[in-house]
């Protein structure tokens, strides 16, 4: 019942890198969340409030977040029926305590990579796509990068953390693909800031 988180700040890369990954190996699918509200439909289940609540209440919501007032989940049950049909899960997160919350529900092992990039490069590829909510993209940046230097030190959390900045997505997903396929999986030892602030790059 294991799989890939993809954690990291917007324009990172995580959906691009899962793209390569299916095209690396068919096995690997990017899990469709579960969405309320409006904006892009393109990779999510939207539903109503209505529906989002008979999914609580079968306790079926692995995780529920709420971004750009919308609110995402992931649904135990599309989990279940991805694994039955041989596939690897690849689940996008964006905040730590999401991520804990995340590995203490699935109770299984998942390959956990870090995908960054620095806040130039953020706003560049969010105007360079033609985002509308560019300013909304860097808060979005800079909450990930508190949090990230609010992570405990000694808190293992990452396996495999990449510059996608310096690297094209077929290289990171060779990479990712490479990591999955060779557990168990073990945490680098530079820490957590010094990857984020000293611009290196670290894979185990």
């Amino acid at each position: 019942m294991s799989g890939i988180v993809l954690f990291g700040p917007p324009t990172a890369g995580k959906d691009t890198i899962s793209t390569r990954l299916t095209e690396h190996d068919k096995r690997f699918r990017q899990l469709v969340k579960v969405k309320v509200g409006s904006g892009r439909t393109t990779g999510y289940r939207v539903v109503g409030r209505a529906e989002l609540e008979a999914l609580r209440a079968a306790d079926r919501v692995v995780l529920e977040t709420e971004r750009y007032g919308n609110i995402y989940a992931i649904d135990r049950a599309d989990l279940e029926l991805m694994h039955a049909a041989g596939h690897v899960p690849i689940v996008h997160l964006g905040s730590i305590a999401h991520l804990r919350m995340f590995r203490a529900a699935v109770r299984e092992p998942w390959l956990c990579v870090l995908l960054w990039v620095p806040r130039e490069v953020c706003g560049q590829r969010s105007t360079g796509r033609g985002d509308r909510d560019t300013s909304d993209r860097l808060a979005a940046w800079d909450a990930a990068r508190s949090d990230l230097a609010a992570a405990p030190r000694d808190e293992s959390l990452f396996h495999l953390m990449l510059r996608t900045d310096r690297l094209s997505a077929v290289a990171a997903a060779g990479m990712v693909a490479r990591a999955y396929a060779s557990p168990p999986w073990k945490y680098p030892e530079a820490a957590l800031s010094e990857f984020v602030d000293e611009d290196c790059s670290v894979s185990h």
